[in-house]
């Protein structure tokens, strides 16, 4: 068992994304150097003075790559507190050699495990163990400020572990969600290609039935066909292209859409009145774009029955125009600044994304949150549902 938890760790690939650098980073570089500024101008009892400054300056530099180069940063850093150890052990200073700035390192303990790949970890942990092990040989520390010491390194490696279990189960969690989403519009494209398809298999029984009877009427059956035939195709594009290989569920039972909206608005238990506004041709919507119509609405009048603040109205707006459909949900409740969205949002922005569409979220510019939305209707939409001419 603890064989295979070693193996599983040196095996452990790097997070993805890893930022090369942000703005606190050089934050973080112009506080080490002001620091070492005022250390080594303030101070009296600093040992090799100018060593001691330059090594600082190198410390305060290394964090500048700790994302990208977790385990280089990590050996060159501690490497050098072993060799500046050695040197001090062998020149037998009064005193430790070296400014408090050098404190930076921690940093570099706590990017290790948080950016580093299982192998990057294991030997950089061993180097930082190492640099400690020569700290305490050199200085000949009590055994309390020696256990005290080492759970003052370890602590920010710790919570740098911490930080990435949390991130990739937070993202394992969107992924299921973006799956979940995934899944549910295969269901439903399962149920509007077996509409349509059912619908060319009636045309086209009827226009056998026809044929040697009444021909013009077997060749209105053969465009009702051909119409039917393209809407399915035009609806197959919009999701298929970007549906992975998923499991499709048995569940056939057709998908809510814009008409149930006026149900979902007067559900009662509710203590915020929402205000619903239908504008421009709703009713023949491709089902994909009317289930994700409702999908939205639902879950941001849910959000904001449960997290609006003081509010005590929702505005919901949904307007079909030539080539999309605009969805707006406003609340006016005090404006939080939520800086994270919760799962129902990034499964929307997810159906949004498959159909083409984009979805915004969050606080108003005066109060409440708003949810903002537009999807694109089919192309067989815009031109109208007109019959193809001979």
């Amino acid at each position: 068992m603890l064989r295979d938890d070693l193996r599983t760790l040196w095996t452990e690939p790097r997070p993805p994304d890893a930022p090369a650098r942000v703005r606190r980073d050089w934050a973080l570089l112009a506080a080490g150097l002001a620091g070492v500024a005022l250390e080594a101008t303030l101070r009296e009892d600093v040992v090799w003075r100018p060593a001691a400054v330059v090594f600082a300056v190198w410390l305060c530099l290394l964090p500048l790559w700790r994302r990208t180069r977790p385990l280089a940063m990590v050996t060159l850093a501690f490497g050098s507190v072993i060799l500046l150890q050695v040197a001090s052990l062998l020149a037998a200073p009064r005193e430790p050699v070296g400014l408090d700035i050098g404190a930076v390192v921690l940093v570099l303990v706590y990017a290790l495990p948080r950016w580093g790949s299982g192998r990057e970890i294991v030997l950089g942990g061993a180097v930082i163990l190492a640099a400690f092990a020569v700290c305490v040989v050199a200085y000949g520390t009590p055994a309390a400020e020696r256990v005290g010491g080492f759970v003052f390194l370890l602590l920010p490696g710790l919570i740098g572990a911490a930080v990435r279990f949390w991130g990739t189960a937070r993202e394992r969690q969107l992924e299921q969600v973006r799956s979940r989403e995934r899944e549910q519009l295969a269901r439903e494209l399962h149920d509007t290609v077996a509409h349509h398809v059912s619908a060319m298999v009636i045309h086209a029984q009827a226009g056998r039935v026809l044929a040697g009877a009444d021909p013009s009427a077997a060749v209105e059956a053969l465009e009702g066909v051909e119409e039917e035939g393209a809407r399915t195709l035009e609806e197959m594009r919009a999701m298929v292209a970007a549906l992975r290989d998923r499991g499709v569920g048995a569940e056939l039972a057709p998908p809510a859409g814009v008409a149930d909206l006026e149900r979902l608005v007067r559900t009662p238990g509710g203590h915020l009145k929402v205000d619903l506004d239908l504008d421009g041709e709703l009713d023949s919507l491709p089902p994909a774009l009317d289930a994700a119509v409702f999908r939205i609405v639902q879950e941001s009048v849910t959000n904001a029955r449960r997290h609006a603040v003081s509010a005590t109205e929702v505005v919901v707006r949904v307007a079909a125009e030539r080539h999309a459909v605009r969805v707006s949900v406003r609340d006016n409740g005090q404006r939080t600044g939520r800086g994270r969205d919760g799962y129902g949002l990034a499964g929307l922005r997810e159906r949004a994304a498959l159909l083409g569409g984009a979805l915004r979220a969050g606080p108003g510019a005066d109060q409440g949150w708003h949810v903002e939305a537009e999807l694109p209707r089919a192309r067989s939409e815009s031109r109208g549902h007109s019959r193809p001419r001979r």
